[in-house]
């Protein structure tokens, strides 16, 4: 049993369009299309699962850049997903507040004098580092707000 990629699909494309574009080639036991869960509409890619082997082989050679809805479709060997992907994607690392100076604690930008003509200096740093758990050790905690 072998478990097909279909990617650059047509976003009209459905899953009986590829259950027929891949059924002379064998026996199919799954076909999915991915689709958005917010709009409902086909997201350009799709799992065919084939019984046999040999027969996936072959759709794999007859298929691969073959022109379906005016796009050329990618045909190969689906990879196994990884640890950690799929599902709802966390924050992502770098972006956010992370890169520069100014904003809170936000340095010295080039001729920016402080209050009464003191140079700001690099207060605090910009970028990471910016604040530490440390700064805040002594510090009681606030309750927070229930989110309704």
């Amino acid at each position: 049993m072998k478990n097909l990629f279909v990617g650059n699909m047509s976003f009209q494309t459905t899953s009986a369009d590829l259950k027929a574009l891949f059924e002379p080639f064998g026996q199919l036991a799954r076909v999915h299309v991915a689709m958005d869960r917010e709009t409902g509409k086909a997201r350009g890619f799709g799992f065919v699962e084939m019984v046999n082997d040999a027969e996936a082989a072959a759709a794999i050679a007859a298929l691969d850049g073959k022109d379906m809805g005016g796009r050329n479709i990618k045909v190969n060997e689906a990879r196994p997903k990884e640890a950690g992907s799929g599902g709802p994607r966390g924050p992502r690392s770098g972006g956010g507040n992370s890169g520069g100076s100014g904003g809170y604690g936000g340095g010295d930008r080039g001729g920016n004098s402080g209050p009464r003509g003191k140079s700001g200096g690099n207060r605090g740093g910009g970028g990471k580092g910016r604040f530490s758990n440390e700064d805040y050790s002594e510090v009681a905690r606030q309750p927070r707000e229930p989110r309704w």
